[in-house]
């Protein structure tokens, strides 16, 4: 490892600050909400050291209106929130992807429905995959699950923005965003000042009109722009992420993304100590899914669980993964419910 590479203790919500500031962000508009709000307290303080912009919104729908301006000018923009506060930002975040504007979103997901309460819960799975407001629209979604990746998947989201012009959102949870680990910070990044050159607003300046909308009301016009999304969706299946934890030899998998997945290892490693053939998949890009990878386990005759901090939505991918070949168990473990590793034995055991 690098001696010269910074290394720090800090909690998840710090290190998607402070991957966001590595990252090259300049503008950064939220409203406050439990339990996110360490996010814009860091960069409160320290965005603007280094020149950028940060602004408390009156709201949640003003923010999110925020970010596609200055996103629309080509400028690294970010918001982060919680559940409730990342539904009230889903008619901005659908003409984001209409409008083909690149930003980075971080939902550091709370319980509900409703208000709900602080405490953990993945119940926003579908609203990150599925695309949360109108229109037939997805964001890239990536799902850590260490403070590490709260800081490295962070600057890769911004990456992936501009690579696909379309948001990309980090879904975190209270666990994650709470808990403090060391992390290690990159050297700092250069980015590339003409990465938006070729469609942000600036002004026209003799150059031909630059248009960025999500109004389509041309003969087979919105037709077009559709299939042109959907193209791009398919796209981002070249920077899929997953991990596999001990699946070699595993009889049995269980399949956990974000907190629950890194509660799953250890889990399995003690479900290994009993003699227990267990492995993990953890997805990280939650959209798009990997389902290939998982497939290919299921083709080597494995059973699989699938657990989560909800009543049952990521299921409903690994169920389509497994199509045709297997199925899986699904283990609800509740929201509000802090997991342990000793949670997770018994339903394991029990697919012996």
């Amino acid at each position: 490892m690098d001696k010269n590479r910074e290394r720090m203790l800090v909690k998840g919500n710090e290190a998607i600050a402070i991957g966001a500031l590595d990252a090259g962000v300049e503008c950064y508009f939220a409203y406050p909400i439990t339990p996110q709000s360490d996010i814009p307290e860091y960069l409160s303080r320290e965005l603007v050291k280094l020149g950028g912009e940060f602004v408390q919104a009156e709201s949640e729908l003003a923010s999110i209106n925020m970010v596609l301006g200055a996103a629309a000018c080509g400028k690294r923009a970010m918001t982060s929130s919680s559940s409730p506060g990342i539904s009230l930002k889903q008619e901005g975040i659908s003409y984001m992807a209409g409008s083909e504007l690149p930003a980075v979103i971080v939902n550091i997901t709370r319980g509900g429905p409703g208000l709900g309460g602080i405490q953990p819960s993945q119940g926003d799975y579908f609203q990150a995959t599925r695309g949360g407001g109108h229109g037939d629209y997805r964001t890239m979604v990536l799902a850590p699950s260490t403070c590490q990746e709260c800081y490295d998947l962070t600057i890769e989201a911004f990456d992936l923005a501009f690579k696909y012009r379309n948001p990309v959102l980090i879904l975190g949870d209270a666990i994650l965003g709470q808990m403090k680990e060391p992390i290690t910070r990159w050297k700092q990044r250069t980015i590339d000042p003409n990465e938006a050159n070729e469609w942000k607003l600036t002004g026209k300046k003799g150059r031909e009109q630059r248009i960025l909308k999500s109004l389509f009301l041309g003969d087979g016009e919105m037709e077009e722009h559709n299939m042109k999304l959907w193209k791009k969706y398919k796209s981002m299946e070249q920077d899929l992420k997953w991990e596999e934890f001990s699946v070699e030899d595993a009889e049995v998998v269980a399949v956990a993304f974000g907190s629950i997945g890194r509660i799953a290892k250890s889990s399995a490693r003690k479900l290994r100590e009993m003699g227990y053939k267990v492995g993990v998949f953890r997805p990280i890009t939650l959209f798009p899914f990997p389902y290939e990878p998982l497939r290919k386990l299921a083709m080597s005759g494995k059973r699989f669980i699938t657990i989560e901090n909800n009543t049952g939505q990521m299921v409903e991918d690994v169920k389509l993964a497994l199509c045709g070949v297997t199925d899986t168990e699904f283990f609800a473990n509740m929201p509000g419910k802090v997991s342990t590793p000793e949670d997770f034995i018994e339903p394991i055991k029990k697919m012996f």
